[in-house]
């Protein structure tokens, strides 16, 4: 982020945020909303979700159809998506088309009329994305592994929900959740590019005057279990998921857990796509992954094998994992420390990337955080933090998901036992 980052928070609670870029003619904004599915209770699970498709189907002001021609007469492009933690809905946009999508955004987040046909057709919308979801192994497999870790708990449900609960939801339940979340200060405003701090701050207090008083926030605590999922499924490919308890966005060991991660499975010369496909060619597609929460975190591996060969995949695949606890050298730690940092910077080049690293950094920490901040975080991690968090986090209970042909796959105590430490 350039040093001219600047903040304000509205009487309302709205906050804003800018990240000047000068040498663009572009502009990406948006607002992020700090609920999402882990702020669900179960009964309407995939609500949030929900709600974002409806965002779009049209306002007291503009049809579905006009905010998609507005919105294409410029150039620019309007999305959303989901997250268990965060909901976003943006734009991209010429710098002088600022206003137009400023008040496109605000619109859809506070005066959408929920018609009861769109509703009805976006159910089946989202009920053909749960089935798309379901048929593709390598992404639903996610959400097995993330409902073992977490079970019984609005952090482990899915993003999307279930067909019975997304078809069970009325317009009353959608309207009630987005009065419930959708306050000011459960908001934040950013954007990246050719913008002026001062006079988007002015469009925001004028464009943002009918958010709904805020609410009491629920329960957000998560607590990791662990455990074994499978699914024997007729297909050509095992999708595997190993993994533990994780670190939050808060958590001290938070950095070094990416550069394991990164050491570990994050790139061509990691120690698993080495070992795993390059020397013993056993999988297409294996990396590891450090995700966070404000609440907690997972640590996982993903592999794609075949059925012959699984068997030989998952001793190597924990041996490796538990190589990382006895001692990791400082040419790869360096390594990985360069592949973080080359990430983060090269990032810095796109308005949207810019725009979104500012908004989460405000809904995680309260404040933007200066890129010489982050870098040095990063540059700090020793080889001795890399050990370290790697025995803290995989002395814990892993968490094992399986879907394909299963036949030879190893059960659950094999694989933990392969794991202890």
């Amino acid at each position: 982020m350039s040093k001219e980052v600047r903040q304000t928070r509205l009487p309302s609670g709205l906050t804003v945020v800018t990240d000047p870029m000068e040498t663009v003619e572009t502009l990406s904004i948006g607002v992020w909303v700090d609920a999402g599915t882990r702020d669900e209770p179960a009964e309407i699970n995939g609500v949030s979700h929900l709600l974002e498709h409806m965002a779009f189907k049209g306002t007291e002001r503009r049809t579905a159809r006009d905010i998609a021609e507005e919105m294409d007469a410029v150039g620019g492009h309007l999305n959303a998506y989901t997250a268990r933690d965060h909901t976003a809905y943006y734009a991209k946009v010429l710098k002088e088309d600022s206003e137009l999508a400023l008040d496109i955004v605000a619109d859809i987040l506070q005066h959408s009329t929920m018609d009861e046909a769109e509703l009805a057709r976006e159910q089946t919308v989202v009920v053909q994305e749960i089935c798309q979801a379901i048929d593709t192994p390598d992404d639903i497999i996610f959400d097995h592994f993330q409902a073992v870790a977490f079970p019984d708990q609005p952090l482990g449900r899915p993003v999307l929900g279930t067909e019975a609960l997304v078809r069970a939801m009325t317009r009353d339940t959608v309207l009630g959740y987005m009065r419930d979340h959708y306050s000011a200060p459960n908001m934040v405003l950013a954007a990246a590019g050719r913008i002026d701090h001062d006079r988007l701050v002015e469009m925001a207090d004028r464009t943002f005057a009918a958010l709904p008083a805020p609410q009491a926030a629920g329960p957000r605590a998560a607590r990791y279990v662990g455990g074994d999922f499978r699914e024997d499924r007729d297909i050509e490919q095992v999708n595997l998921v190993v993994g533990f308890d994780g670190v939050s966005y808060g958590d001290p060991d938070y950095y070094a857990a990416s550069v394991l991660s990164t050491l570990l499975g994050g790139g061509m010369s990691s120690r698993l796509f080495q070992e795993v496909r390059e020397k013993r060619g056993l999988v297409y597609s294996i990396y590891s992954f450090s995700t966070s929460y404000t609440e907690g975190g997972l640590f996982g591996i993903y592999a794609g094998t075949g059925e012959d060969e699984i068997e030989e995949l998952v001793p190597v695949m924990c041996d490796e994992i538990v190589g990382v606890t006895r001692g990791v050298d400082r040419v790869e730690v360096d390594r990985a420390r360069a592949q973080l940092k080359a990430s983060i910077l090269m990032s810095l080049e796109s308005t949207s990337s810019r725009c979104e690293l500012l908004a989460r950094q405000m809904v995680i920490y309260g404040r933007p955080m200066p890129v010489a901040e982050v870098v040095a975080k990063v540059e700090a991690i020793t080889a001795d933090d890399v050990v370290r968090v790697a025995r803290r986090l995989f002395a814990t209970p892993p968490t094992v998901a399986v879907l394909g042909p299963l036949a030879k796959a190893p059960d659950y105590q094999s694989i933990a036992a392969r794991l202890k430490l």
